[in-house]
């Protein structure tokens, strides 16, 4: 995914982005700090293993698109939210999701909480 809308995120970022909707989540995994965590649906997967495991399970659950629509946060900052558009054979079709990330001090994902898209402004 090569998009305008999150040129401007902390490379980290651009790059989940980029290889988490693609085949490489093995490189996808290796952008979280050892440590970190991930809640998507409500539940926390816990350090690089439990990443790739989810990672591995989202990508054959369903077939769909991610779109990021806004971002808030820019390279410098150690926190970037992106909204996501998703679109797919999932029940409902389409929703939006906000990807909240938090880096720690090397640049690295330290967390990635995935929701329902809420009022950001």
């Amino acid at each position: 995914m090569t998009d305008s809308t999150i040129a401007r995120c902390p490379d980290a970022v651009r790059a989940y982005m980029t290889l988490a909707t693609g085949d490489d989540r093995p490189a996808a995994t290796v952008l979280f700090a050892e440590d970190a965590h991930v809640t998507d649906d409500g539940v926390d997967h816990r350090g690089r293993d439990g990443i790739r495991t989810w990672l591995d399970r989202v990508a054959g659950e369903f077939s769909y698109t991610t779109t990021p629509v806004s971002v808030y946060g820019d390279a410098h900052s150690d926190r970037v939210t992106i909204r996501c558009r998703i679109e797919g054979d999932f029940p409902g079709g389409v929703v939006d999701l906000d990807y909240d990330f938090r880096l720690d001090t090397s640049g690295r994902i330290a967390s990635l909480v995935i929701a329902p898209a809420t009022d950001l402004g």
